[in-house]
């Protein structure tokens, strides 16, 4: 329908039927245990040429644009509601994962490509290079909402947020490899720490003037400040990748290090860039596939291969990733177990498949679809069995309550004054106090409290429970001395 000019009003439509599509399956995906990204997927391929012919689509530079952008914003919210208490205590780990884990899984893969496919030894790496690392996309999506333990989900979040520059790297090596007579093996192991280095430093630096700007800067609208808090996200992706080094690195680091600071309009920010990541998953999945066409990608010959080469990732190659990488860290064998079933493959590698299609390498389709299927079956099989498996190692833990959605908090920039939310921990020694009895700094006091879903007006004489979610109203220069005395009570920021 839309092949050649796009007719602009028929554009409109469609860009709405397919969000509209995506919103509602992801009602599908909770219900099903199917994750939301292959749904999305789906969409894209039944509406595509192979489909029912609403467009035609094989763009693999529009695909690629629009899914570095949609990355930007899903890192980025990823980022903004991570917790730095926890990555901290796993940030050698991750970062190993991330490193010599995504180098190990390659090499894995790539040999099992090379004995199945009539392919080069360079051509085989290059394939285990995109689908190396794990997906933020994918497993942020995934790990949402689940009770699986703090340390793993963090864990999985901090990998598949730094992971992408080794991705890359290896892709762009193998890449170079193939199309260039001659490539610097030197230069290029350089590159790749400078990129991890340098975009680890820009973000860092980003991050603190995005929270400096933020929050001295008054704008007239408080509906602008999570469009200011993204202009930085995608600013530090810009400044960063000219300066040669990992923008998409840089942009978790910078949304971690927000994300962790107090901001002005913090929860205005954060739902704003949840709901607008969520509209990035549905475009990006959904372009992407597009670019696929049903009639190659499940040929039977593509299907088998596809199947073995899955088999091999999932369970030998992201195995010995995660053990070889990690010996001597504090986990336990269940919870390797756990990390390597949980390395979803998502968004990233089909973006990093079309790199080897614009620079026109040979046997770049079959690759490309070989990728696309691998990705559908680790999220298939991966990503609809993540809870089941947690459970059976006995890796959950009990779910924490959240302050439902309806529980609107303001930040009232232009009176000085901010509402900051508390999560009230098992363990905590004001557990029992009533509100008169507990100190809270001059010009501070709890708003409003909610018990299980019950929302509570709070009174001196009203006492604290185990779980309780307080609300409390301080002056901002008094937002530190609350910090610091909740932590001394020995309440966990929520």
């Amino acid at each position: 329908m839309f092949e050649g000019g796009l007719n602009v009003d028929y554009f409109i439509l469609l860009l709405a039927i397919l969000l509209l599509l995506g919103v509602v399956t992801t009602k599908f995906s909770s219900r099903f245990g199917v994750p939301a990204l292959v749904l999305f997927i789906g969409i894209g391929m039944l509406v595509g040429s192979d489909g029912l012919n609403f467009i035609y689509f094989d763009d693999p530079h529009l695909s690629q644009l629009v899914g570095v952008i949609a990355l930007i914003i899903i890192l980025f919210e990823g980022g903004l509601q991570t917790k730095w208490g926890s990555v901290k205590l796993i940030l050698t780990t991750s970062l190993s994962l991330a490193t010599f884990g995504v180098f190990l899984t390659t090499a894995v893969v790539a040999v099992s490509v090379k004995l199945l496919l009539d392919v080069n030894w360079l051509e085989a790496f290059l394939f285990g290079s995109i689908v190396g690392s794990t997906d933020a996309a994918a497993v942020f999506s995934v790990l949402a909402g689940k009770n699986v333990k703090e340390k793993l989900s963090s864990t999985l979040e901090a990998e598949s947020g730094s992971n992408d520059p080794m991705a890359v790297f290896l892709t762009i090596t193998f890449i170079e490899l193939l199309t260039k007579d001659s490539t610097s093996i030197l230069g290029l192991i350089l590159s790749f720490f400078w990129q991890m280095g340098m975009g680890a430093v820009f973000g860092y630096l980003f991050g603190k003037l995005a929270v400096y700007a933020i929050n001295r800067i008054r704008l007239e609208s408080s509906g602008l400040y999570p469009v200011f808090a993204l202009s930085f996200a995608i600013l530090t992706y810009g400044v960063t990748m000219l300066a040669g080094a990992s923008g998409l690195l840089a942009v978790y680091v910078a949304a971690v290090l927000m994300g962790n600071s107090h901001l002005t309009y913090r929860n205005s920010i954060v739902r704003f860039n949840e709901g607008f990541a969520w509209m990035m998953q549905i475009l990006m999945f959904a372009i992407l596939g597009l670019l696929v066409f049903p009639s190659e990608l499940f040929h039977v010959d593509i299907m088998l291969k596809g199947l073995m080469i899955s088999f091999v990732l999932i369970v030998i190659a992201r195995p010995i990733g995660v053990f070889l990488s990690m010996p001597t860290s504090a986990f336990t064998i269940n919870e390797k177990l756990f990390i390597s079933w949980s390395g979803l493959r998502g968004a990233v590698p089909i973006v990093l498949a079309t790199f080897p299609l614009i620079e026109g390498v040979e046997n770049s389709q079959l690759l490309f679809n070989l990728v696309f299927f691998v990705v559908l079956t680790s999220a298939l099989i991966q990503g609809s069995t993540i809870p089941w498996v947690a459970q059976k190692l006995k890796l959950t833990e009990k779910e924490k309550p959240t302050s439902p959605h309806v529980l609107e908090l303001v930040s009232m920039g232009k009176a000085n004054a901010e509402i900051v939310e508390f999560f009230v921990p098992e363990h905590a020694k004001i557990i029992g106090q009533t509100l008169e009895e507990i100190s809270l700094p001059k010009e501070s006091a709890v708003s409003a409290m909610i018990r299980g879903d019950e929302l509570i007006t709070p009174t001196g004489r009203t006492e604290i429970h185990a779980h309780d979610i307080l609300y409390i109203m301080a002056h901002k220069s008094k937002l530190k001395s609350v910090t610091e005395y909740l932590s001394k009570q020995n309440i966990e920021k929520n």
